[in-house]
């Protein structure tokens, strides 16, 4: 299985491809997609950047899905607001593409590739390095999709096993099961 793992961000967005073979990691490619070339107020601009970077990456690595790091609020409402937006560009980018997407927060992925939810920038860029046997330490924004990628290796199984189990269930309950076609229902109107 190939993963892209994305580590969003609006003026730099990192990603990294790792392949998963009977529980062996093999680093692919990483890198980052940049949109501080353009203007700070050029918002949709740099939403196509991220857009068309992250649509040539899944062209030209062909994953077999994606994950990406869940944005919580911090300190600056704007700034959280903004890196929703690229978040959502990137997302949509790799649905558009038909890939699934999986989501981790940072915790998670500090978990799952330094063994605590607190590690350091420094700790994750070591860690990758040593579990993918690089030659050198991959940039910070590299080194966290790549953890990205890592942790859906880990993750990935058993989540697709709960996600298929509660799809049959739901199925049961006469929901809608993922993949069907969301129905529009009117609202009220007087």
């Amino acid at each position: 299985m190939r993963i892209l793992g994305i580590d969003p961000g609006l003026r730099t967005t990192g990603f990294g491809v790792v392949d998963e073979v009977q529980g062996q990691l093999r680093y692919v490619a990483s890198g980052t997609i940049s949109t501080q070339h353009l203007d700070t107020h050029a918002l949709p601009a740099r939403l196509k950047v991220l857009f068309d970077g992250i649509g040539e990456v899944v062209q030209r690595y062909q994953p077999d899905c994606a994950a990406v790091e869940i944005v919580f609020v911090n300190v600056n409402p704007q700034s959280t607001l903004l890196l929703g937006q690229a978040r959502g560009a990137l997302i949509t980018a790799l649905v558009s593409q038909n890939l699934p997407v999986a989501e981790y927060t940072a915790l998670q992925m500090k978990q799952a590739v330094a063994g605590h939810g607190r590690a350091q920038k420094s700790q994750i860029q070591d860690m990758v390095q040593r579990l993918l046997t690089l030659s050198g330490v991959p940039g910070t924004d590299a080194a966290d999709a790549l953890g990205l990628a890592i942790t859906h290796a880990h993750a990935g199984k058993a989540m697709a096993r709960l996600a298929a189990a509660d799809a049959v269930g739901a199925g049961a309950r006469g929901v809608p099961r993922t993949g069907d076609k969301a129905s529009y229902r009117a609202g009220r109107s007087r």
